[in-house]
């Protein structure tokens, strides 16, 4: 049985957006669970440098819904271009089993 998930980084400015954005996804079954994490970053935009606080969402669900889930983001994030990196996990069989029952 193949117990493969998909685990998807985002990041937002504020964490009002965050939740928004993590209901959005758990309320039409796209995704089983959503954790945020406060973090701090520096990155390089439009010629200079920023540093900021934001929000880092970890996006729990199944390969199927990965091409759906990046639509949402990028039409929703605050960001003109959102961070969307995402990677294949092996998983145990009973969190792959809770995944797939919560997600369409």
């Amino acid at each position: 049985m193949m117990t493969r998930i998909l685990i998807i980084i985002t990041t937002e400015p504020q964490k009002g957006k965050a939740k928004e954005i993590s209901k959005l996804l758990i309320e039409n079954k796209l995704a089983a669970c959503i954790s945020f994490k406060d973090i701090s970053s520096i990155y390089f935009w439009d010629n200079e440098i920023h540093s900021s606080n934001e929000i880092e969402l970890s996006i729990k669900s199944t390969i199927e819904n990965r091409d759906l889930i990046i639509k949402i983001l990028k039409d929703e994030s605050s960001y003109e271009l959102p961070q969307i990196i995402f990677k294949e996990f092996n998983s145990d069989k009973d969190y792959f089993n809770w995944i797939k029952s919560n997600v369409s």
